[in-house]
């Protein structure tokens, strides 16, 4: 009786031992490809694999969850059945279908952003049209699936040729005596659930080596875990009321006074006559700082922009807040930190928010959020119209202005035809109008109209580079046509640069992006050289305008001279501030970190581990805490 019962279950061992293998095989194919950026000690590549069989162990448990219910339910008078067996064949491939198909996945995933599945990833299961649509673009999926299914299909027959499955018929165990079996099986997913986390992933100083030793399974389940992250329970945390108070510091100025409402609200009051500038704001995706030769870059991809920053103001230390266009999208707006877990952007309740369309309106100007694709994704629609802008997105585009596009949307040039069409439409108007332009060209499948550059469509990324910067520079060549250009002010800024994996946690030359401010007939070109990010933007447009207005803002203006150099950046769980060439980076666990930075570029960034000074966590903390509690409190809406 006991081996026939083991006969039943003793299936599932083979099941876990070829998830292991495909596992491994995928794990030593990442590692070849990132060999040049990994650390190749032999202790560390011991802990990649022995780290990762523990990971890929417990993924497999969750990955059997449903065949171990299937085996212990059905009774064994039926068990002998024909029907089972097919369905125990049936079962098995699929299983083997989806372990092949995941190591492919996690190939194109890392190939995309180094790193395991995370939060893009579970997006990418959201929005699956895009995704689907975005896949199809840019990878020979027929070939692809058929080359899948064939090694599904080998894997299946060396499975079937030990018999195993066959073996399953035979068993004659009672219901009592399949309970000990299986409860052994659902204790994996259930303990490991429990307590198992992602840290112990964490064991080594260089980010890629980390990542290697996740298993892209777990890793998936752990970002449908944890796409919200309780400040106060997983970081550390001060006096609330000291946290605010020591914000209230950073963010005082010459011109501002604090009102008494328990968060940061103040009057910023500028002497003179405001102006009523029109403003174009052009987000441009994955705009690394490392395209531009004004940065650095040796490619020649950005020969509009690099000419167009001789005649603005050029911020050339400037830093994207996060790493996804909702992020860049939510501090440019709010001017607020990228806080823990999933984006503003996305989060249920984030409407009224104060924002800075809000402000303009109150200015009397049109607010328009102008996005190629169709903005339900990742709730972009919701959150903009709700936060002080009209949209405009795909949906509103005739089939004649619709010349070029891709799933994600609209060609660059088909958006900025149609940013010129709603600027005309508002200076008709008669009114002032602030344009919120979201890009799209710059993704995979990296997909343009031919003969605009010379880089052959769907070849890469730097071809939709070129592309890009050649629609921006015959976008702006357009409008100096137009009657309204010589009261605008276009604003040229990336949403997040093209890859944000590094060997360090938070490599702040990922984070490395320009800020364009071009309005030749007002502003005079210079370079501004100080420390600041994304959160800055609008404080810095405002004084530009030279406008009187109530502000919850977290950035200053950047041209103030008391403006203390800082940029905060992040990813889903790291929060950081670098400041006086010190990155502070406080991590889940309620950890906090203090790295000297020595070097940083556009290309790299090294640094080394120094104590934690009193100084530099009040710092951090008042901008991360404070957030947190303001955002419970609701001190961050436009109505209070």
């Amino acid at each position: 009786m006991q081996d026939s019962m083991r006969n039943r279950f003793h299936f599932i061992g083979i099941v876990f031992w070829f998830f292991l293998v495909i596992s491994t095989i995928t794990r030593t194919v990442l590692l070849v490809k990132s060999i040049d950026v990994v650390s190749l000690s032999i202790l560390e590549i011991l802990k990649i694999y022995i780290i990762g069989a523990f990971y890929d162990f417990i993924s497999a448990g969750y990955l059997v969850i449903p065949f171990v219910i299937y085996l212990f339910l059905i009774p064994q008078k039926i068990f002998n059945h024909k029907v089972h067996r097919y369905l125990a064949y049936a079962f098995t491939y699929v299983l083997l279908f989806g372990a092949v198909f995941l190591a492919f996945s996690e190939w194109f995933f890392w190939d995309e952003f180094s790193v395991r599945f995370n939060f893009i990833a579970v997006d990418y299961l959201i929005y699956t049209k895009e995704v689907i649509g975005n896949i199809k673009e840019s990878y020979p999926m027929g070939l692809l699936l058929s080359i899948i299914a064939m090694t599904s299909g080998v894997l299946f027959y060396l499975l079937y040729k030990t018999k195993r499955v066959d073996n399953l018929l035979r068993d004659k165990s009672s219901m009592k005596q399949r309970v000990k079996p299986t409860l052994i099986y659902l204790l994996i997913p259930i303990i490991s659930f429990a307590q198992v986390t992602d840290s112990f992933s964490k064991f080594s100083t260089n980010q890629y080596n980390n990542e290697l030793s996740k298993s892209g399974l777990y890793s998936l389940f752990g970002a449908f875990r944890n796409n919200t992250l309780d400040y106060d329970t997983f970081y550390l945390s001060e006096d609330e009321l000291s946290a605010v108070s020591n914000l209230k510091k950073s963010l005082s100025s010459t011109n501002s006074t604090f009102l008494n409402d328990g968060g940061v609200t103040r009057d910023i009051v500028n002497n003179g006559q405001e102006k009523d500038y029109n403003v174009v704001m052009i987000v441009v995706e994955s705009l690394s700082g490392k395209f531009l030769e004004s940065l650095g870059g040796d490619k020649g991809l950005t020969p509009n922009l690099d000419s167009i920053i001789k005649e603005s103001m050029f911020f050339n230390n400037f830093y994207a807040t996060g790493t996804r266009t909702i992020r860049g999208m939510e501090s440019i707006t709010l001017s607020v930190p990228p806080m823990p877990g999933r984006s503003i952007v996305k989060r249920p309740d984030n409407h009224n928010m104060y924002s800075s369309g809000f402000i303009f309106r109150d200015k009397g100007y049109e607010t328009k959020f102008i996005y190629g694709g169709y903005g339900y994704f990742d709730n972009m629609n919701e959150f903009f119209s709700n936060n002080g802008f009209d949209i405009v997105d795909r949906s509103n585009f005739s089939k004649e202005e619709d010349t070029f596009h891709t799933v994600w949307g609209v060609c660059d040039e088909d958006l900025l035809n149609k940013t010129l069409k709603e600027a005309d439409a508002s200076y008709r108007a008669h009114k002032p109008f602030m344009s919120f332009v979201m890009t799209t060209t710059n993704h995979r499948p990296y997909d343009y109209p031919n003969g605009r550059v010379d880089v052959p469509s769907h070849t890469g990324r730097d071809g939709a580079v070129k592309y890009t910067d050649y629609a921006i520079g015959d976008f702006l060549s357009k409008a100096k046509n137009k009657p309204w250009f010589k009261n605008t002010i276009f604003v040229i800024v990336a949403d997040h640069c093209a890859v944000s994996a590094g060997k360090v946690e938070l490599p702040l030359d990922k984070y490395h992006i320009p800020m364009i401010v071009y309005a030749p007939e007002i502003i005079k070109p210079q370079v501004i050289d100080k420390l600041s990010s994304q959160i800055d933007v609008m404080p810095t447009l405002f004084s530009m305008l030279n406008w009187s207005y109530k502000s919850k803002f977290y950035g200053r203006d950047i041209l103030e001279e008391s403006f203390e150099p800082r940029a905060l950046v992040g990813t889903y769980q790291k929060l950081g501030l670098y400041k006086d060439d010190v990155l502070s980076v406080l991590s889940v666990g309620k950890k906090l970190d203090n790295y000297k930075v020595l070097e940083q570029d556009i290309f790299s960034t090294k640094y080394k581990e120094i104590p934690v000074d009193k100084e530099k966590k009040d710092e951090i903390l008042s901008y991360y805490q404070s957030a947190s509690y303001l955002q419970k409190r609701k001190l961050d809406r436009y109505d209070n």
